[in-house]
């Protein structure tokens, strides 16, 4: 069964690892969308595309992800890579419809803090390494804890953008079972 999927960006952008998993996910029969919420910009380190976020402001890039999300109809799937797993997760929440959240190298904020409890039947599945310190364990554990049916995967090793093929960190092993559990959630959701 095809899902529409809706892909948020990490902190580098769009970068060529992330239009490769969106396309894993396009030959596993899926529709994706790959927003730019940077609008083409892309950076080189973690640090210097979460000072990009910040000058951007949480207002304008609340904006800019639900401009993202409007053409596309309520039935959807929300993915976010790290950064971007934050604007996907609140879109998960507040944007009726969704079908499913799948939250990479992030997930860790408790479903309270945007103000609405998770939605029934949204399923959830959080993917992160083992030694993140980018993640908040508690937090990625308190908010599958509240999700029904929710999970949360941990890999091998510290590596953040792990998923990303442009990226230094990238592990393909992981990767490779990331891909299957997300294939897997989209059958069950989509």
């Amino acid at each position: 069964m095809m899902a529409e999927v809706i892909l948020f960006h990490h902190a580098l952008g769009v970068t060529d690892g992330m239009m490769a998993f969106a396309d894993q996910l396009r030959d596993g029969g899926h529709q994706v969308t790959v927003a730019d919420l940077f609008g083409g910009t892309t950076f080189d380190t973690i640090e210097e595309g979460v000072a990009n976020e910040e000058q951007l402001g949480w207002d304008e890039m609340i904006a800019r992800s639900e401009a993202a999300i409007a053409p596309l109809p309520p039935e959807v799937v929300i993915g976010g890579f790290s950064l971007g797993a934050v604007y996907g997760q609140r879109l998960a929440q507040t944007r009726g419809g969704a079908l499913g959240a799948l939250l990479y190298h992030g997930g860790d904020i408790p479903p309270a803090e945007f103000e609405v409890p998770w939605p029934d039947g949204v399923g959830l599945q959080v993917h992160v390494s083992e030694g993140d310190k980018w993640f908040n364990r508690q937090g990625g554990e308190q908010l599958v804890s509240e999700v029904p049916g929710a999970e949360l995967f941990l890999y091998p090793g510290s590596g953040h953008l792990f998923t990303d093929s442009s990226w230094k960190e990238y592990d393909e092993t992981s990767t490779t079972l990331v891909m299957e559990r997300t294939l897997a959630f989209l059958d069950v959701v989509g």
